[in-house]
């Protein structure tokens, strides 16, 4: 099985239910609170060690209690985390997370010792193995640098560009594998993927500054491949959910996960919305992953 390196965040995420989401000056009321290892990055990782994946974790936390609870955690489910740091400055990363009745959820991020992670920290001697994936909750000089220096070694690049934001054409060049909501695509090109022409002139731009693949996810539409030439569109298990708060991580877990047992990108798009799909149906991030048993069971796979 090859090994993948997960570049990102680690955060403990708070988390309370609400009936709906508030508006600007309105005030809820919570139902419970929880405190679940959280971070897209770490999120990733777990889903790939749980799943019975070849993975390591590479991020920082703070020298505190979440810190702690969370490097335990991603042990716990089998991923190597030798490479996470600890800040002597920052505390962990922490996001405040609210789950409205239709499991929609809206999420503020403190990114902590996730943004005290620097380019010293970053070494061939780390980045060891067959994939390097990373997101956007670390410094993005970090991501550069890793995904320049994964190519040279031939590593395959993969690229969640979350929470959306704009990105240089230094980073696109060396990604292999870029993954991105419709919100996400949407602010990289400024063109929706709803619409087939905007959709095609969106990924031509991607591909020209050197991107290779772009799977788009559609959320409860499910996904699209596109290469620049072809569209390949996959379908979404039909679920009822109830917090889509770690849905995304665990796709990409899943993806990556059958591709580094050998499996075709196609097949290894469908295992990771089965998943994804399990994951929308249970509350919190971490907590909400399935292990490979659990895919196999409910979707006979």
């Amino acid at each position: 099985m090859k090994k993948i390196n997960v570049l990102g965040s680690l955060n403990m995420d708070l988390v309370t239910c609400v009936h709906m989401t508030p508006v600007v000056g309105e005030t809820v009321l919570g139902n419970g609170f929880d405190k679940i290892p959280g971070g897209k990055g770490a999120n990733q990782a777990a889903t790939i060690g749980r799943l019975g994946g070849n993975v390591s974790m590479i991020g920082k936390v703070g020298r505190d209690d979440f810190g702690t609870q969370l490097t335990e955690s991603l042990s716990k489910d089998h991923v190597d985390t030798k490479h996470v740091l600890k800040s002597d400055s920052a505390p962990t990363g922490t996001a405040i997370i609210m789950v409205n009745d239709s499991g929609d959820n809206s999420i503020v991020v403190i990114p902590g010792a996730n943004f005290e992670l620097s380019v010293h920290d970053i070494s061939e001697q780390i980045l060891e193995g067959d994939y390097l994936v990373a997101q956007l909750e670390v410094p993005l000089e970090i991501i550069e640098k890793s995904f320049k220096m994964a190519k040279g070694k031939g590593m395959t690049t993969v690229l969640n560009p979350a929470p959306a934001q704009g990105l240089p054409s230094s980073i696109l060049e060396n990604v292999d594998l870029l993954i991105p909501n419709e919100t996400e695509f949407k602010l990289l090109t400024g063109c929706d993927p709803k619409n087939e022409r905007m959709l095609d002139r969106g990924v031509r731009d991607l591909i020209a500054l050197g991107t290779q693949k772009i799977l788009i996810t559609l959320g409860e539409h499910g996904a699209v491949l596109c290469d620049g030439t072809t569209k390949t569109y996959f379908k979404a298990q039909k679920v009822v959910p109830v917090d889509t708060t770690a849905a995304g991580d665990s796709f990409i877990g899943g993806l990556l996960f059958a591709l580094s047992r050998g499996e075709a990108m196609d097949a290894s798009i469908d295992f990771a919305t089965l998943a994804a799909a399990i994951t929308v149906t249970r509350k919190g991030a971490q907590s909400s992953l399935p292990t490979l048993a659990e895919v196999q069971e409910r979707f006979g796979v």
